[in-house]
């Protein structure tokens, strides 16, 4: 094989324990858990050509995974992060794939082409080590990310980049700075960074050797961690018409995915 999907969940979340295991209502009124909608958009894109784990250090997520049919790797409780917990599933099975997808348990609206561009992009570039998605906001988007700010919640998270494609900076602010407005200049100038990311092997290997950084430290963001060590993120612009992508940080955002849930049609 020379790709795979690893789902990190943890119950201990900081800002919604117990996450993964929160039920989600869809179109035809099926609750299904977190975990469960994060597996379903981890098989959609790997149309059954991908192997598919969910890294987890508690039972009672991996019960819930295996309930529905999921390979789990079980690992410490020590992990900060969903990319240390990927690297050390990786090295705990023993997982010889060349690009290692971290497909985050949070994000269940994620369409597949997401996933498969990603790893389109990193076979397409045997240099490039490391990819992440991005996608530009519509009005919706940037207002649902001003109104949590305004709210003092932490939610989604924005991304700049540089002409070449590398991301510069990832922050839980809306960046760049709007001055509160969803368009400017005919355009919207926000990009949402979606939670997936494709490493090769020497990129995890590299990351478990760094200690975290004072930004990461700073944002809550695990990327960060990259950019403090001056190793490159490839970004790739990805679109999804007729679709909206939110990823679940907060006990508000059960009812809104809910209702992108129901708006686009999934059970």
């Amino acid at each position: 094989m020379d790709a795979c999907i690893i789902i990190p969940a943890r119950f201990a979340s900081t800002r919604y324990p117990g996450k993964p295991l929160v039920a989600l209502t869809g179109a035809k009124g099926v609750a299904r858990s977190l975990i469960e909608r994060s597996v379903m958009a981890g098989r959609a894109a790997s149309c059954g050509q991908i192997p598919i784990y969910v890294a987890t250090d508690d039972e009672r997520i991996a019960d819930e995974a295996r309930r529905i049919g999921a390979d789990v790797i079980m690992t410490s409780d020590t992990c900060r992060n969903g990319t240390e917990r990927v690297a050390e599933a990786v090295a705990v099975a023993g997982i010889t794939a060349d690009i290692v997808v971290n497909l985050q348990g949070d994000a269940p609206l994620t369409p597949a082409h997401f996933v498969t561009a990603l790893i389109d992009a990193m076979r397409a570039d045997p240099e490039c080590s490391m990819a992440t998605p991005f996608l530009r906001c519509d009005p919706e988007t940037v207002e649902n990310l001003l109104m949590d700010r305004r709210a003092g919640r932490v939610g989604a998270t924005t991304v700049v980049a540089d002409r070449a494609g590398r991301a510069l900076y990832f922050s839980k602010e809306v960046i760049p700075f709007t001055n509160g407005r969803g368009i400017v200049n005919g355009k919207v100038p926000v990009f949402h960074h979606v939670g997936v990311y494709a490493y090769r092997p020497s990129a995890l290997a590299a990351y478990q050797s760094w200690e975290p950084g004072p930004l990461e430290g700073l944002e809550g963001l695990e990327q960060l961690r990259f950019l403090e060590n001056g190793h490159p993120i490839r970004m790739v612009e990805v679109s999804a018409p007729g679709a909206v992508f939110w990823e679940l940080n907060n006990p508000s955002d059960v009812p809104l995915i809910e209702g992108y849930l129901a708006r686009m049609g999934w059970d």
